[in-house]
C-alpha cells in the first residue's frame, strides 16, 4: 500500500484536509480580493472544498489540480453535486507539471501543498507567475512554534520554517504579508482525530485485508508523532502574500 492509498484511507470522511475550517477558508477568500468574476488556480486542491466554497460565497471561477485520481474523483462528484461544473475545472496531474497562462489569475493558492515544488520560497516562485499585477498568494504551510524542536523531530521536519523565517522568505521573494490565519490546538486536534477516525474506521471494514497491520502502523506513526511532538512544536497557518 502506498503513502497515498494511506491518505486516502484517512480523508475517507473529510472535506477539508488541513487543520482548517470553513469559516476560515472564507475568510481567506475575503482576503484574497475574491468577487464576482475572479479566476483562482488551486494547487493540490484535495477534494475541492476551498474552491467550492469561494464559487459559492465569491461567484469565482477555478482551476484545481491534484495529483492523486481518488480525490480528483471526489472533487468533480462534489462540483457537479454542487452544481458548479460550468465554473470549476478539476485536473489530474502533478502540480508542478501543470501549464498555466501567466498572469492569468486574480489569486494563487496552495493549501497544505508547498511539497509540490519542495518548499516555501520555490512555491511563491512557481505560482507567483500565476497571478497578475494586483493578484494574491494564498500559501498554508506550517511553522515551529518555537526555536527548541528536538534535533531528530527537527531534521525529519526539515521543509519547516519558524514564522519569522516564512516572513523573510515572503520579502526576499518580492511580497508582503496581508493576513494570517492561523489554526488553533482545536483544529488541529479535530484534523488529526479525522485521520485516526478514518483509518480506524477502515480497519473495522477490513478486518481480514492482508495489509491490515500496514495501516494499523500508519495509524500508530502518526498519533505518536502529533502527541509526542506535532502538538507542542508544530503550528499551522494560511498566509496571503501580496506583490510589492
Amino acid at each position: 500500500m502506498n503513502f497515498f492509498d494511506l491518505v486516502n484511507i484517512s480523508e475517507r470522511h473529510m472535506e477539508i484536509v488541513n487543520p482548517s475550517t470553513t469559516e476560515k477558508t472564507i475568510k481567506l477568500g475575503r482576503f484574497l480580493r475574491l468577487r464576482t468574476g475572479s479566476r483562482v488556480i488551486d494547487f493540490g486542491c484535495g477534494y475541492a472544498e476551498a474552491l467550492v466554497l469561494w464559487a459559492e460565497h465569491f461567484a469565482v471561477r477555478g482551476i484545481g489540480i491534484d495529483v492523486r485520481e481518488h480525490a480528483c474523483e471526489r472533487a468533480r462528484r462534489k462540483v457537479s453535486e454542487r452544481a458548479l461544473a460550468d465554473r470549476i475545472e478539476i485536473v489530474c496531474g502533478k502540480g508542478a507539471d501543470y501549464a498555466f497562462e501567466e498572469k492569468s489569475f486574480e489569486a494563487a493558492t496552495c493549501i497544505g501543498a508547498s511539497f509540490i515544488w519542495d518548499g516555501f520560497r520555490p512555491t511563491i516562485r512557481a505560482m507567483g507567475r500565476a497571478i497578475a499585477p494586483q493578484g494574491r498568494l494564498g500559501i498554508g504551510e506550517p511553522y515551529w512554534l518555537t526555536e527548541n524542536v528536538p534535533a531528530g523531530y527537527a531534521a525529519q521536519e526539515a521543509a519547516v520554517h519558524t514564522e519569522s523565517e516564512l516572513l523573510r522568505i515572503a520579502r526576499e521573494e518580492g511580497f508582503d504579508f496581508e493576513c494570517v490565519i492561523r489554526a488553533s490546538h482545536d483544529d488541529w486536534d479535530r484534523y488529526e482525530a479525522d485521520n485516526w477516525h478514518g483509518l480506524i474506521t477502515w480497519l473495522e471494514e477490513n478486518p481480514d485485508h492482508p495489509e491490515r497491520e500496514e495501516v494499523v502502523r500508519h495509524l500508530h506513526k502518526i498519533q505518536d508523532e502529533y502527541l509526542a511532538y506535532g502538538r507542542q512544536y508544530l503550528g499551522w497557518a494560511m498566509y496571503v502574500l501580496a506583490p510589492r
